[in-house]
């Protein structure tokens, strides 16, 4: 087995334990933390006029916000969970023309609103956050 060979299956055992060891707070913050990461290669890949890859990258971006959106609990999330909705497919249909025009300032208002979600996300209070509930 070479060195990248053994390498990306470090990574992949590594994620996966992160993940079933993860309390429903980390997986969101791990899902935000990809989301933001895949926005700003997708950028790199405007600038590089990689068209292939900036597609492949902006659809793993609205995977991870319907992800996000189907997990949100309408029936005891009461308006936070229907505003959280109602933003998750902005930031799609935004992705959308950001990804047709390969408009980098769109991707950065999306950026924007996911860092004030996490940030959100990160002051929730550490009691909460470790429930596994």
């Amino acid at each position: 087995m070479n060195y990248a060979s053994a390498l990306n299956q470090y990574k992949s055992v590594s994620l996966q334990s992160g993940i079933e060891d993860a309390t429903p707070h980390q997986l969101i913050t791990k899902l935000l933390d990809g989301a933001l990461d895949r926005l700003a290669s997708a950028k790199g890949s405007i600038s590089r006029n990689e068209v292939a890859r900036k597609g492949e990258l902006l659809s793993s971006v609205i995977a991870i916000l319907d992800s996000m959106r189907a997990s949100l609990d309408y029936n005891n999330g009461g308006e936070i969970a229907v505003n959280l909705g109602a933003l998750y497919d902005y930031m799609e249909r935004r992705i959308l023309e950001a990804n047709i025009s390969s408009d980098m300032v769109i991707l950065d208002e999306v950026s924007e609103l996911l860092r004030e979600i996490k940030s959100g996300w990160e002051s929730v209070p550490a009691s909460v956050r470790n429930s596994r509930s």
